[in-house]
């Protein structure tokens, strides 16, 4: 079963163990991670699961569609590159050890 790291607004992590299959936000909401919102609950129409990827990660990763970049330009926190919505990104065993960080804010 793949892992995912969450750190936290306030710095902490929590590590978490994901269903293949699920996404890194569905991943969160169940395990009631904080500071991932998700208030369109996965649909890619408000931005609110914005997560910030390791480095080492991002080749691992498809680039985002169109409506995700055009989401990702308007989120709360700054966009950086490694900024994705964790939505669109589903879990599988090439993410095992990804590590996430949670913005400041989504709304």
């Amino acid at each position: 079963m793949p892992t995912i790291t969450y750190i936290l607004k306030d710095g902490s992590a929590r590590r978490i163990d994901a269903r293949t299959g699920a996404s890194v936000m569905e991943t969160a909401v169940h395990h009631n991670v904080r500071g991932i919102d998700a208030e369109c609950g996965g649909s890619c129409s408000c931005a609110t699961c914005h997560v910030y990827v390791a480095d080492d990660f991002m080749d691992r990763l498809p680039p985002p569609d169109d409506m995700e970049n055009e989401l990702l330009d308007g989120v709360a926190a700054d966009r950086l590159p490694g900024s994705r919505l964790s939505c669109q990104l589903v879990v599988g065993p090439e993410l095992d050890g990804l590590t996430v960080r949670i913005p400041e804010s989504q709304a």
